[in-house]
């Protein structure tokens, strides 16, 4: 019998060699060959063994029954060790490997050449510092500190742990450098916001006549995005090109988010159009640059684009969609999107979950919003901010601040985002004192710095209050210069209150800081108008037209059956445009029977009374309305969004529209929502 046996042997090893080598079509194929090999008494065989493990940890990815294995082999040698570890990283089981190789110099195994690269990996990605260092002095010690690969897994440990110094110094001690050397420490100064230093050693590169791969010219043009260098970026497209990887579709994916983060949307749209093919990254890339860039319509446009081409949305696409459902006030295209994907998917995760709340608050469904709310599994510091926003938004005031009080009961640690939404409620109601509490108890109770958000929103609040010396003097005493949006607050708050000279004081402060900005100039010959000052009007005018500026055009959407319909004031396009104007006239003479009168101090220019209200009858948001009660049931709401702030006599025309007509309306503009119904509106007279 053992003669039998050790004939037959050579043959069955031979046979066992060559199926592993020609590998497995299954893992039920696997295990039936590691049976042969135990009825055959090759299991202790290591080259065999060897060969088994690197198929169950890489092509299977299953540890599990890879420990199994090694666990029965009676004398490992290093090889099954580094294979051990090897795989155990590759599927992410950091601890285990960290295991492993204890486990290796407990049987007094020295760690090689082929042992540091994936020990020093779980090192990293556990933060496990000590490990490491002695990792590096074994490393010293063993003589393999010129390895390439060695000294590319210390660099990646140094930076990713913070030790950018001691990461570079191991990087210029690397004698050949490679595409992995120079990736990994361009990585390291990336992940902790030194894309400048990052852009500048691509460069190095370059010169050293290194050929990056697609994953170096990806992570370089993200560093490119981070500081919005779209000269470099550019140059870097160019650079692809010329390397004739202008095809690789992960190398166009970088390009799209890129120059789509810059604010370069023309050029992101040319290279998503030539790329031949298409992922669901490239999709997102391209509709949430869009949603980020002010171009919702563009960004469902890509959306049903991307329907069409049967690619399933993935979490970055849908906040993109939602995030342009909520511009444009696209409410049931946000609920069919949502749709798309399983509710349980919003509901567990946080960033899906806030984007579909923010959706539902922004349209003015504010219970579908909180009903999202209650069922979210884990309501994080981001949930939380996004529904107090939202309260603040609606003008429930009292409901975001009782959030705010369940926030510091369950021990969650306010940040600057949840004060700027409880200061907007406090904006929305006018609760000055309110406003003074929170901001002050950011300092004084929860050792937050107020940034410039919060001074605006102060601004804000103290302005509409007509407490502009007030609002000034705290613009005086920040800590930081104040933009535009600072002094923007405070110039609202001067129009509200007719303060002409401190009108003139801030816009030269607005023009100082944006020159471009005809809306500076519009504000001020606003409040000159509104003064009946005409001629100092004029001279606003005048030099609005002497540098060729024009004025923000309004625009107002309202979506009808799943579709979103654009206004302008005066718009004569739409297909349904002579009834809208009979049906405005309709109301404009019945509320005249109301006792309605046009406000026409909102007109800019000095004409005749009877153009001012053909001027203020024609804005956006009126033919948006019109629109809307000629196309929808009576028991239906009607959802207006306005790019601009609605003016007053706008403001007074929805509410009575609202009382004659018995309906609710709700008008979204860049400020507030107007919840108008039964003649009254959620922001009451705080005008």
């Amino acid at each position: 019998m053992n003669a039998t046996f050790s004939a037959a042997a050579p043959k069955a090893l031979m046979e066992l060699k060559a199926a592993l080598f020609h590998g497995f079509q299954s893992f039920n194929q696997l295990k039936h060959i590691h049976a042969r090999l135990i009825r055959t008494g090759f299991d202790q065989n290591n080259y065999l063994l060897n060969l088994l493990l690197k198929f169950t940890l890489n092509n299977f990815n299953n540890p599990n029954y890879a420990k199994l294995v090694f666990n029965q082999t009676q004398e490992p040698n290093i090889f099954l060790y580094n294979t051990m570890i090897r795989g155990l990283v590759s599927n992410n089981c950091f601890h285990q490997s960290i295991e492993f190789f204890h486990g290796m110099r407990n049987e007094g195994f020295l760690p090689n050449n082929f042992t540091f690269p994936f020990l020093l990996k779980s090192c990293t990605r556990l933060s496990n510092f000590e490990l490491g260092v002695k990792a590096h002095g074994l490393v010293v010690k063993g003589g393999f500190d010129y390895d390439v690969f060695v000294k590319t897994g210390l660099v990646c440990f140094y930076a990713r742990c913070g030790f950018l110094d001691d990461a570079h110094q191991m990087f210029d001690d690397i004698p050949e450098k490679n595409v992995v050397s120079w990736t990994a420490i361009m990585t390291g100064y990336i992940d902790f916001g030194k894309f400048k230093e990052a852009i500048g050693l691509f460069r190095r590169s370059l010169e050293m006549g290194l050929s990056p791969d697609s994953f170096t010219l990806v992570r370089v043009l993200s560093a490119c995005s981070r500081v919005g260098d779209v000269s470099a970026g550019e140059w870097i497209h160019r650079y692809a090109v010329e390397m004739d990887m202008g095809r690789n579709v992960f190398v166009n994916t970088g390009l799209v988010d890129m120059y789509a983060k810059c604010g370069e949307m023309a050029k992101a749209r040319e290279v998503f159009d030539e790329m031949v093919e298409k992922d669901v990254v490239s999709w997102s890339a391209m509709i949430q640059g869009y949603a980020v860039n002010g171009l919702p319509k563009e960004a469902l446009e890509v959306f049903y684009r991307m329907q069409r081409e049967s690619v399933k949305p993935d979490c970055y696409s849908m906040v993109g969609v939602l995030s342009a459902c909520a511009r444009l006030g696209a409410l049931e295209v946000g609920e069919w999107a949502s749709k798309l994907m399983d509710m349980n998917e919003f509901l567990s995760n946080a960033v899906l979950g806030t984007a579909l709340i923010d959706m539902y608050a922004k349209c003015g469904r504010m219970v579908s919003a909180w009903e999202i709310f209650k069922q979210m599994l884990v309501k994080d510091r981001v949930i939380w901010n996004a529904v107090v926003s939202g309260l603040a938004m609606h003008g429930y005031v009292k409901s975001a601040f009782c959030c705010f009080g369940q926030v510091e009961k369950l021990g969650i640690k306010p940040n600057g985002n949840t004060f700027i939404g409880l200061l907007c409620a406090c904006t929305h109601a006018g609760l000055v004192d309110d406003g003074r509490k929170y901001f002050q108890s950011m300092t004084h109770l929860y050792s937050l710095e107020p940034a410039i958000e919060h001074y605006g929103c102060m601004v804000d609040l103290l302005g509409r209050a007509g407490l502009l010396d007030e609002a000034h003097s705290l613009i005086e005493s920040m800590p930081m210069k104040a933009n535009a949006v600072i002094w923007g607050a405070l110039l609202s708050g001067c129009r509200l209150h007719r303060d002409t000279k401190l009108a003139e004081h801030v816009l030269k402060q607005l023009i100082e800081l944006e020159p471009w900005n005809s809306g500076n100039y519009v504000h001020l010959s606003n409040i000159y108008a509104s003064n009946n000052k005409w001629d100092d009007s004029e001279k606003i005018r005048s030099s609005m037209n002497e540098r060729r500026m024009q004025k923000i055009p309004a625009y107002s959407w309202i979506e009808i059956d799943g579709i979103v319909h654009e206004f302008l004031v005066g718009d004569t396009y739409h297909p349904i445009s002579d009834n809208i104007y009979v049906k405005l006239g309709e109301l404009s003479k019945e509320l005249r029977e109301e006792g309605y009168v046009p406000k026409t101090e909102y007109v800019l220019f000095d004409i005749e009374e009877e153009e001012k209200e053909h001027f203020v009858g024609c804005h956006s948001e009126k033919l948006a309305l019109a629109f809307g009660l000629l196309s929808t049931k009576h028991s239906d709401v009607i959802r207006i969004i306005k790019n601009l702030r609605i003016c007053g006599d706008c403001h007074t025309f929805f509410k009575l529209v609202s009382k004659i007509t018995e309906r609710e309306i709700i008008l979204r503009d860049n400020n507030r929502f107007h919840c108008f119904l039964k003649g009254s509106c959620s922001c009451g007279d705080y005008w």
